[in-house]
């Protein structure tokens, strides 16, 4: 399970459009298909039944703190280094700060019900690719997008989705919550 923000589709439309040149470019990584984009503010793996009611009742005030945000994603990056890079992502730009805070918040209500939390800093990203270990990976390719920056979007909604992993992976939205 995690609990994220997810861009509208007029955003997403945008950084497709960024992306199309770089969707061939020898080395490129593994595109992550649209309707898996969103910006994780909290990854929680699994949740035990006895656990999920006790989350949701401390993720809703979590969120209703949290004031009107506006973002946009701008400029791209990689984890992993030049030579072996892991993840090709997308930053985001705006409302930095207010989103850091929520995802805070959302740790530090995680760990309230007693489930485990990973213990590193907030980067907001949204992953749009993935290198294949002992695939060609060209760790350059991110720094094609220096320079971009897509529509500014309004923050409406957290969402609690639920990974089903398979030949066709796909999220399933659990419940959530309105931002501001």
């Amino acid at each position: 399970m995690f609990l994220a923000v997810d861009p509208p589709p007029d955003a997403v439309a945008g950084l497709d459009r960024a992306l199309q040149p770089l969707r061939q470019a020898p080395g490129a990584p593994r595109w992550s298909p649209l309707d898996r984009w969103h910006l994780t503010l909290l990854f929680l793996d699994q949740v035990p039944g006895v656990r999920l009611t006790p989350l949701l009742d401390a993720v809703g005030p979590a969120v209703g703190a949290a004031p009107p945000m506006s973002l946009a994603m701008a400029e791209g990056g990689r984890f992993g280094s030049r030579r072996r890079p892991t993840v090709c992502w997308v930053g985001v730009t705006g409302d930095v700060a207010p989103l850091t805070a929520l995802a805070d918040r959302l740790a530090t209500a995680a760990r309230g019900v007693g489930l485990p939390v990973e213990d590193r800093p907030f980067r907001p990203h949204l992953t749009v690719g993935r290198w294949r270990r002992g695939q060609p990976a060209d760790g350059d390719l991110p720094d094609r997008l220096q320079g971009h920056r897509g529509p500014s979007w309004p923050v409406t909604e957290v969402v609690l989705c639920r990974s089903h992993l398979g030949p066709v992976p796909r999220y399933e939205r659990v419940t959530a919550w309105p931002v501001g």
